[in-house]
């Protein structure tokens, strides 16, 4: 009795793993209703924004918990757009990107958690040129929820400030007040809408 007490419990918990295992989905996300970019300080007056236009992620979305849910962006680099074509291809250049060497500028959620005001929390890795380091963004996520087509969509939105330097865009020109043409601080933020399609 005791032996077939026990095959039973091992296989409640076997399904039960394969449960967790098989919850979270793959959503796609749709670019059309996304955004990804930046603000940066310029000669401390004023700010530039920007955006990358050709980014990829990979989001894996527990619907039951969304702390169980990951993401994994993908930004090609080369596709900076600041509405200025000269600045953008010295954006691209050896000074701050180096697209060349180093195509894509990649974030990679190791934690998402929910925090006390219903909002949401993910640690992840940046990684910038040669450099990674461990960030915290301040993520909103909205949904699920099933357009009217069937599909199932959720919503990210989320930034980040980070310090240049310590990524290895070392740019750095003076004023004559001593103040940099381009700030360190630069804030990092993205709008994403993702979606699987209905069963």
């Amino acid at each position: 009795m005791k032996r077939i007490t026990i095959v039973v419990l091992l296989a409640v918990l076997a399904l039960s793993t394969t449960g967790v295992a098989f919850a979270a989905e793959t959503y796609n996300v749709d670019n059309a209703h996304s955004f990804v970019g930046f603000t940066v300080k310029h000669m401390s007056v004023s700010s530039v924004r920007g955006e990358f236009k050709d980014y990829s992620a990979d989001l894996t979305v527990d619907e039951a918990d969304l702390g169980n849910s990951s993401i994994i962006l993908k930004i090609d680099a080369a596709s900076i757009d600041t509405r200025d074509e000269k600045r953008d291809g010295h954006l691209r250049s050896a000074d701050f990107f180096e697209v060349e060497t180093y195509p894509e500028i990649v974030f990679k959620s190791t934690k998402i958690e929910k925090t006390e005001s219903g909002r949401f929390r993910a640690t992840g890795d940046l990684t910038i040129k040669e450099t990674t380091q461990e960030v915290v963004i301040d993520l909103e996520i909205n949904g699920p929820i099933k357009d009217p087509y069937g599909n199932h969509r959720v919503g990210a939105e989320g930034g980040v400030t980070i310090d240049r330097q310590e990524f290895g865009v070392k740019f750095s020109r003076l004023m004559d007040n001593g103040g940099l043409v381009v700030g360190d601080d630069v804030q990092i933020s993205f709008s994403l809408e993702a979606s699987r399609k209905a069963e």
